[in-house]
């Protein structure tokens, strides 16, 4: 077997170029569109199946150096941070409340039947985390964020498990959020239920895939190149900035003998950030005004959505599918159980709990989305739904703040519970 390693240079250029790939992919391929399938992972697919084909035919394995991935990782996630607002659960409230009630359960469900089916089949426990709620609600993002966790853990090949449950969860939860909504709406709701509550329905707010807070009122700025050079710039500062402070967090944690990724210092602080800012106020032009305005959060999205793309691109195409061949039976039985699982607490526990109206079935269809897959394939889905019925206001303002604010963090206490009890 000849060897081949790529320096971290060459790796994040290769990663680039299959995230270009893939965004001429899915603007041409009509199935990439319909499943809201991330620019990254159909280009970086297609190099790690490069890969596997030099592996398998020519006897050359390609090796990538993850070290600038692992900036990029870390810079996503701290500006995961700074989206988590915590004023924002008052607009929401009982239904936003409701919603990460089933947040938690679903999380807890979905790590606690994993490692019961690798129980029964006799395999490793971690196998079952890396198909996890890290890979199901936490996405490639998640996944790829553990992966050196699960790693150092002991268990072998945990990018590549992790990143392909994640792959088969974003499509899974695409096909099967439409689906169930209309089935609830059919078979649930009366007539009268299907009727517009008011008459104050916005129709420009249906399909908003932002990941802010509160997309709500957000204004169109038109600003100069010089103008938006220095927004983008402060908010790469900020991020640089708090991603530095992490790090001594992340040795602060690392002292309590938890285990925790090695970004959870940099998301935590970045949020405390955030939250301290919305306290605290200071006089311009003789008017009062809240020091996190001072955030330029849109670009501070932007910034971070740039570095998770490169960092999913980098990931992708240093995926060694190969070591898959011997979890594929496990693997297969976990993920299936997922879909099944998920179908089954969205029908029977959720439409209930939201109140078994035509908002509560959007939301189902929502659920399905970014419990499976990203907060993008929520919107889709819900968008399909409310496009063939009618548009509704709640769920395009609650799956936001879930999927953007609360999903990670919940998600990444919950996944380190588990890690240091198994």
């Amino acid at each position: 077997m000849t060897s081949v390693e790529l320096d971290m240079i060459q790796t994040a250029s290769i990663g680039g170029l299959a995230l270009i790939v893939g965004m001429v992919l899915t603007r041409k391929v009509a199935f990439l569109q319909k499943f809201c399938v991330p620019s990254p992972v159909s280009g970086g697919i297609i190099f790690s199946l490069l890969t596997l084909a030099l592996y398998g035919w020519c006897n050359v394995e390609v090796s990538f150096d993850g070290t600038l991935m692992d900036v990029f990782m870390l810079a996503f996630f701290t500006s995961v941070g700074f989206q988590s607002d915590l004023k924002v659960i008052k607009q929401g409230g009982r239904l936003l409340v409701i919603m990460l009630a089933l947040l938690v359960a679903i999380i807890a469900l979905q790590n606690l039947m994993p490692i019961g089916i690798t129980k029964l089949m006799g395999v490793d426990s971690l196998i079952g985390m890396a198909a996890g709620s890290m890979s199901m609600t936490g996405g490639h993002g998640t996944a790829g964020g553990f992966a050196s966790v699960l790693e150092g853990m002991g268990l072998h090949g945990a990018g590549t498990i992790g990143m392909a449950a994640a792959t088969f969860g974003l499509i899974a939860g695409s096909m099967i959020g439409g689906p169930l909504a209309e089935r609830i709406i059919r078979t649930k709701l009366t007539h009268e239920q299907m009727q517009p509550q008011d008459d104050e329905v916005d129709p420009a707010m249906a399909g908003i895939e932002s990941d802010e807070a509160s997309p709500t009122g957000r204004a169109k700025r038109i600003s100069s190149n010089e103008q938006e050079f220095q927004q983008y710039a402060k908010a790469t500062y900020c991020i640089i900035l708090v991603m530095g402070a992490g790090t001594i967090m992340s040795w602060l944690l690392a002292k309590t003998g938890v285990t925790f990724p090695t970004y959870f210092g940099a998301l935590i602080l970045a949020a405390i950030v955030r939250n301290t800012l919305g306290f605290v106020s200071y006089k311009e032009d003789g008017k009062w005004v809240k020091a996190d305005k001072l955030l330029d959060m849109d670009r501070i999205i932007s910034v971070g959505n740039i570095c998770l793309s490169m960092f999913l691109g980098m990931a992708m195409i240093s995926l060694k599918l190969w070591e898959l061949q011997s979890l594929a039976l496990p693997l297969i039985v976990i993920l299936v159980s997922q879909v099944l699982l998920m179908g089954f607490f969205t029908y029977m526990v959720a439409f209930p709990l939201l109140g078994r109206n035509y908002d509560a079935a959007v939301l189902c269809a929502g659920i399905c989305g970014f419990g499976l897959g990203a907060t993008p394939n929520a919107m889709a889905n819900m968008s399909a739904v409310c496009y063939k019925y009618r548009y509704t206001v709640k769920p395009f303002l609650i799956v936001p703040i879930i999927g953007a604010m609360f999903a990670d963090l919940i998600n990444t206490g919950m996944i380190t519970l588990f890690l240091n009890l198994i």
